[in-house]
């Protein structure tokens, strides 16, 4: 039987995942991130990536870990992407279909958008399917890219498959068909673009 609350309005919600939390990635984690994601890239919702991207990504990553005290239990993850002096992107957010409904997105996102805030960054960008989840993060639906010419013609020299979903490139229309942009404006953030 699934244990439930009730929220401020009455409506039932799903009991908060117990004791997980939110850490930088490991090396030792690249696995567990891997077979997490690998079910949302079969249905096309999250961008496949190779072992070695995630190895060199590594740092981008925060987990959320269920698991005791050196016994670690990946059941969620997410990486900030600096593309920018003041905008990142939240991508390759996945958490297992056992804790999902049950806050550890939330706190995953709220993880990335701290760990932007600490590096003055004040805009975060996402590429999504789950609207209504990043809408209730603060995020908002967007036409376009939100930058000067100038900086739109730098990062077309990336070869970053996301910079290039950013940017709405037609090489990577494919794998942003049904995505939504949004964006969010953090408080406290570096300079505007």
């Amino acid at each position: 039987m699934t244990s439930h609350s009730e929220d401020a309005a009455g409506a039932q919600r799903p009991a908060p995942a117990p004791a997980v939390s939110i850490r930088s990635a490991l090396p030792a984690d690249v696995s567990a991130v891997d077979q997490l994601v690998q079910p949302y890239a079969e249905r096309r919702i999250l961008l496949p990536k190779e072992m070695v991207g995630y190895y060199e990504a590594v740092q981008e990553f925060l987990v959320a870990d269920a698991g005791p005290a050196g016994e670690p239990r990946v059941v969620g993850c997410g990486a900030l992407h600096v593309m920018w002096n003041d905008l990142a992107e939240i991508r390759t957010l996945a958490v297992a279909p056992s804790v999902r409904g049950t806050g550890v997105g939330r706190l995953l996102v709220e993880g990335l958008l701290d760990r932007a805030r600490r590096l003055g960054l004040s805009r975060v960008f996402c590429l999504t399917f789950e609207v209504d989840f990043f809408v209730r993060q603060g995020f908002r639906e967007i036409e376009g890219t939100p930058v000067r010419p100038e900086v739109y013609a730098q990062l077309l020299r990336s070869h970053d498959d996301g910079v290039a979903e950013f940017l709405d490139l037609a090489r990577v229309k494919p794998n942003t068909l049904g995505n939504s942009r949004m964006l969010i404006e953090l408080n406290g953030g570096g300079a505007a673009v």
